[in-house]
């Protein structure tokens, strides 16, 4: 690898985690399908799960006590399981059809995020279970499962700084298991995890900046501007 494309994969690393300092979530669905064109899809997917998993770790303390334990217990168990599913996909397809697959899922995403559409009903025991399988697959194919979620969450009853903590706690948890599920696999290198461990430096400085920007700016106008320029990412990975 020529130093050009590490300078280039630091950027992506240090875009991705300013993205998610702003939305909360972002990281992944920039950082994957960018990175499945310069180190190929499996460890794209392998890199933004395991910094997903560092940035989340660290917000974790805060937020598991104010989460809601029902609907999360609904959505985590099933994503755990199917998590296989996705990998098993990203594992055993063409690279060129899985790039794709990552670009089609982040440009769906961010067009959803953009639109403002939101689950219509109440949180329910069995919607919660169904959606936690398919951000299972997703995540273990993709590593973005959160814009369903996310989508599904904010419809519910409970108070943002809830739904904000319940985001981080499951983001943690799917990524936590896709990133096992990949190891077990033996899709991780000694190699990769050193690179990926030498990345978690620059990543968690720009998550840190993005989200003091967070606190500055508009909320609407930052998660607009981050939202359309995944959408034009995923739009790029579809056509090249």
């Amino acid at each position: 690898m020529s130093m050009t494309e590490i300078f280039v994969i630091v950027f992506v690393v240090m875009l991705s985690g300013l993205m998610r300092g702003i939305t909360g979530f972002g990281g992944a669905m920039l950082m994957a399908p960018a990175l499945s064109f310069l180190i190929g899809p499996v460890a794209a997917v392998a890199t933004a799960l395991f910094l997903e998993s560092v940035a989340a770790v660290v917000t974790f303390p805060d937020a598991l006590p104010k989460i809601n334990k029902r609907i999360l217990a609904f959505l985590i168990v099933p994503a755990v399981v199917t998590v296989p599913i996705g990998g098993y996909f990203l594992v055993t397809l063409d690279p060129f059809l899985a790039r794709k697959f990552i670009a089609a899922v982040v440009v769906i995403s961010s067009l959803a995020l953009l639109s403002g559409i939101r689950y219509s009903g109440q949180p329910r025991p069995t919607t919660s279970l169904l959606l936690g399988g398919v951000v299972g697959v997703l995540l273990g194919a993709t590593s973005i499962g959160a814009p369903p979620a996310v989508l599904y969450l904010l419809s519910g009853p409970d108070p943002h700084t809830v739904t904000r903590a319940n985001l981080t706690v499951f983001v943690t948890a799917i990524c936590a298991a896709g990133l096992v599920m990949l190891i077990v696999a033996g899709a991780v290198s000694v190699r990769l995890a050193l690179a990926d461990t030498a990345l978690c430096f620059p990543y968690l400085s720009a998550t840190w900046f993005g989200g003091r920007l967070y606190g500055r700016l508009s909320e609407f106008a930052v998660r607009r501007l981050a939202l359309g320029f995944m959408l034009m990412v995923g739009l790029v990975g579809l056509v090249i």
